[in-house]
């Protein structure tokens, strides 16, 4: 059986070929930020990938969050299957201001130096005929009791995106947080 990730890289690019993930952009936090935005991302790629790990300063909140071409309006809406220990849930949200990925990062209160992992598939983020579709997996392991999460989120535009902002919820994203943007060809 195929790895869960190996399944998910192969249905964006039609085959597991590394060649055909090329790294645009990688920010690495030197200390706690606010937000970290990649703008100016070139539309010759069919998709987008960002990986990344990070951890909030915040003690009571796990939400990472994004937003695309700095857009604040009510078009973001976005669904999520989570299981933490024997624990499933779901949550779906509409016409929110940015797309939330809810308990993806560990707080200051959780085990030190834990970090959250994130791989977030942007799809035919160019496409001007569409609005933008994108699916994430992602979790960390909190105090022991392990987390992962899946999503998918729609942002109601049919502009190109030029540009992410990823931000905490509330407090700032801790140092050594950590983001590579891919442009993936297919």
């Amino acid at each position: 059986m195929a790895p869960m990730l190996g399944i998910m890289a192969s249905s964006i690019s039609g085959n597991l070929d590394p060649s055909a993930y090329f790294p645009i952009a990688t920010t690495t936090l030197a200390t706690s930020t606010a937000s970290v935005t990649f703008s100016s991302i070139p539309t010759d790629y069919t998709h987008l990938q960002l990986r990344g790990i990070m951890r909030n300063t915040n003690q009571n909140s796990f939400v990472l969050r994004a937003r695309f071409n700095s857009d604040t309006g009510s078009n973001y809406a976005r669904h999520t299957l989570k299981g933490e220990g024997t624990t499933p849930s779901a949550t779906a949200e509409t016409t929110q201001t940015s797309i939330s990925f809810d308990d993806m990062s560990p707080v200051s209160g959780n085990t030190a130096n834990v970090f959250g992992g994130i791989i977030w598939d942007i799809l035919d983020y160019a496409n001007t005929n569409k609005y933008k579709t994108s699916r994430t997996v992602g979790g960390f392991n909190p105090n022991g009791g392990g987390r992962i999460l899946f999503d998918s989120a729609l942002w109601q535009s049919t502009t190109a995106v030029s540009s992410i902002s990823i931000f905490m919820a509330s407090d700032n994203l801790a140092q050594y947080s950590s983001f590579t943007l891919y442009g993936i060809k297919g």
